[in-house]
């Protein structure tokens, strides 16, 4: 007799990595629509996945209390970390509200996406990310920790602005990030959520290379023939820069946080787990770059 599948959850639907993450189930993994949850604040913004079977429903991580409902009746749970960064201690307060609204609904297994070396890491919202750890390891839940690494994507912050003035400032030092497209993220995610393992368990998901800000800036330089020279300045110059640039200075000191951690190595790690998870290999910085050069060097 087979086993019937899981109902999987994926919070964060509306979102770019949420998203992914659900395409990916459906597409990739072939995962019934009948048997996939996915929420969001904004349920209005999921009508492609209802109108492809997914159900739908609202969940609000500012009001915990609707938590447990919106949950209800999913076997595994993917938590999304929120982009709650402004309020320091917002992000953390929802991530503790989803679990405990898990245990309240009943589901056993929860997928979490956390970042590398979260118990060390120099990045400034890193204890969010500790902190929900911690609440999952405590909870009678069983549990996968996704630690995800930097996203490709997320050079777009960086690269038009440098390209426009020819000098990427930058305090990282000869710091590396492992770097991975988000869409690799995405799959990895799905197949942990689909997965029938319900032992815990935490893995650091990364590229299989890690690059230096020289590095990078080379390789664009070659594909747009552009000059782009990387100039080294201190986390404090580059904190008043931002705020300069306009900034909100809790936001600048979370983009200044990023060079910091790259310096002290908590970016850098490579592992296999990703494929070791999912069976493939990750995206290689040499074929996403030219692929996505657009995206990543256009000022938006």
């Amino acid at each position: 007799m087979d086993t019937p599948l899981p109902t999987l959850l994926v919070t964060g639907a509306s979102g770019q990595l949420g998203g992914a993450v659900v395409r990916h189930l459906l597409d990739t993994l072939q995962f019934p629509a009948e048997r996939l949850i996915a929420t969001s604040r904004n349920p209005d913004a999921l009508a492609d996945l209802a109108a492809r079977g997914v159900t739908v429903r609202a969940a609000d991580f500012d009001q915990p209390d609707t938590l447990a409902a919106a949950f209800a009746g999913a076997d595994r749970l993917l938590l999304v970390s929120t982009d709650a960064l402004m309020e320091p201690g917002k992000r953390l307060a929802q991530h503790r509200a989803a679990v405990q609204a898990a245990v309240e609904a009943g589901v056993p297994h929860v997928v979490y996406t956390s970042l590398p070396s979260a118990d060390t890491s120099h990045v400034s919202f890193a204890p969010d990310h500790l902190g929900t750890e911690r609440a999952l390891s405590t909870s009678p839940l069983t549990w996968t920790v996704l630690r995800n690494a930097w996203y490709f994507e997320n050079l777009a912050y960086t690269l038009p602005g440098a390209l426009a003035s020819g000098e990427w400032a930058s305090a990282s030092g000869d710091g590396r990030i492992a770097y991975i497209a988000r869409d690799d993220l995405a799959r990895a995610a799905a197949v942990a959520l689909a997965s029938g393992n319900t032992t815990n368990r935490t893995l650091t998901v990364t590229g299989a290379q890690a690059y230096s800000a020289r590095d990078i800036a080379a390789r664009v330089s070659t594909l747009t023939g552009k000059p782009l020279s990387v100039v080294d300045i201190t986390p404090a110059q580059q904190v008043e820069g931002l705020r300069a640039h306009g900034f909100p200075p809790v936001l600048a000191d979370v983009f200044a946080s990023f060079d910091v951690a790259t310096a002290a190595g908590d970016l850098g790690e490579v592992t296999d787990d990703y494929v070791q998870l999912t069976g493939q290999s990750p995206t290689a910085l040499d074929a996403w770059l030219p692929a996505n050069l657009e995206r990543v060097t256009t000022a938006h």
